[in-house]
């Protein structure tokens, strides 16, 4: 009889890696052992935010109304907003538990931030802006934290940098400090569920992946860094083993991630090819690289003559400016499902600038989630099936081969992680399956 729940979410542990680096795993290997290893498919789009959230909610992301980091508030050309908690209005498990009279320790989990009420105990994750403000529930636990841990990291600032050793440093730093806040948790707190998520493996992945894969074209075999990814899997294992020893045998132990990682070769300028293609038109042309935010908020897009415009990030959104719906719309409503495909044909023959076929794959939102609320992009764009990043920016040619963000080479793959011990599953999971198979154990 299971009476109660642990779930340790890793961002973005690969499956392949796992299975790869498994003999240096002693931890993660007894959990295989004695209980179940799968792949998890992940969400589209396979993004750290609403990810989590869909698996503890058991929506997707079109019955969440959240897209991505950023949504558009409104209809506007200038309304995208951070994601915080209030744009998650679905019950998430932990408050069905809590009516329930079950209590939860909820530490990490990105979209959680400003802290809700909650039977038990909540520490913010991921898009939480510092711990300056109130990131916990109750608010005297950020004491309480401060006692235990010292400073609480949300995440390693500037990831993308070519200081490669302090970002090893500052991941290991923020792995250490989280896992020894939930193990404090864990031992002092009466729980009947408890979710985790550290944020290490993705901030690694995205600043190492080059360094650890030797088929990246900008993989240097002398890297010194060369072996930083394989060793962080084995520090995660380490601190992931000491979690378990101080749990008793009746836990259903979750080990789990929200997506895989997988190597990233370059990015599209999203907006300079719809410029080049005629469907963006802009007063003046930047004379030096722009984000096209700056560009909006600058009055230099000519909405009157312009069909759609693109967001940057690890993947693409498109949005079509349609009459009546967008304040200068151009696009006719009878026009736009023939513009929109007109649009998808063209991103899916892209090429590299070898002539390549990339592989790009666009995705329709109402063909993809179950509903769809909040303000959708019109077209999802995995620009080479997310082995290119789409670049925001206008200005610097249409194919990119340094992040317009910072150093990153590595890009989000599909399949996440799903260990349970015991076995727990025994079938094909995605993200959004989660929600009831931990709910069904409590009920």
């Amino acid at each position: 009889m299971i009476s109660r729940v642990l779930v340790i979410g890793l961002d973005c542990l690969d499956p392949g890696l796992v299975e790869r680096f498994l003999d240096d795993l002693p931890t993660l290997r007894g959990l295989i052992e004695a209980g179940e290893f799968r792949r998890l498919r992940s969400v589209d789009p396979p993004i750290t935010v609403p990810a989590w959230m869909c698996a503890f909610t058991g929506r997707d992301p079109g019955e969440l109304g959240v897209y991505g980091f950023r949504n558009r508030a409104d209809r506007s050309y200038d309304g995208l907003r951070i994601a915080t908690s209030a744009a998650f209005r679905a019950r998430a498990l932990w408050d069905e538990l809590g009516e329930m009279g079950l209590r939860s320790i909820v530490v990490g989990v990105p979209g959680t931030y400003p802290p809700r009420p909650i039977r038990g105990l909540l520490v913010s994750g991921f898009l939480a802006p510092d711990t300056d403000r109130n990131y916990t529930f109750p608010p005297s636990l950020k004491h309480r934290i401060a006692e235990i841990v010292g400073e609480y990291i949300i995440d390693v600032r500037n990831f993308r940098t070519q200081d490669k050793a302090h970002v090893i440093a500052e991941v290991h730093r923020m792995t250490e400090r989280r896992f020894r806040l939930m193990e404090a948790l864990m031992k002092d707190e009466a729980w009947d569920f408890a979710a985790f998520v550290e944020m290490g493996p993705d901030r690694l992945h995205h600043a190492l992946w080059a360094h650890h894969d030797r088929t990246h074209p900008k993989h240097d075999p002398d890297s010194p860094y060369k072996d930083a990814i394989r060793d962080y899997y084995r520090f995660l294992d380490g601190w992931v083993g000491r979690l378990l020893d101080a749990l008793p045998g009746d836990t259903q132990v979750i080990v789990m991630s929200d997506h895989g990682i997988q190597p990233m070769y370059g990015g599209i300028a999203v907006n300079e090819w719809l410029i080049r293609e005629g469907y963006l038109a802009l007063r003046e042309y930047p004379r030096e690289p722009a984000r096209i935010d700056d560009l909006i908020a600058g009055g230099l897009v000519d909405w009157s003559r312009t069909v759609a415009w693109g967001e940057g990030g690890y993947y693409g959104r498109i949005f079509l400016n349609v009459k009546g719906r967008e304040p200068q719309g151009t696009v006719s409503p009878d026009e736009y499902d023939a513009v929109r495909r007109e649009l998808a044909q063209k991103l899916e023959a892209l090429t590299d600038e070898e002539g390549k076929l990339l592989g790009t794959k666009v995705l329709f939102p109402e063909e993809i989630y179950r509903e769809v609320n909040g303000i959708p992009p019109d077209l999802i764009v995995y620009f080479g099936g997310l082995r290119w990043r789409s670049i925001g920016t206008v200005g610097g040619g249409i194919y990119w081969h340094e992040n317009d963000t910072g150093p990153d080479d590595a890009n989000h793959a599909p399949d996440g992680v799903f260990i349970a011990s015991p076995p727990l599953a025994g079938r094909e999971l995605s993200l959004s399956d989660i929600h009831d198979l931990i709910l069904d154990l409590y009920r």
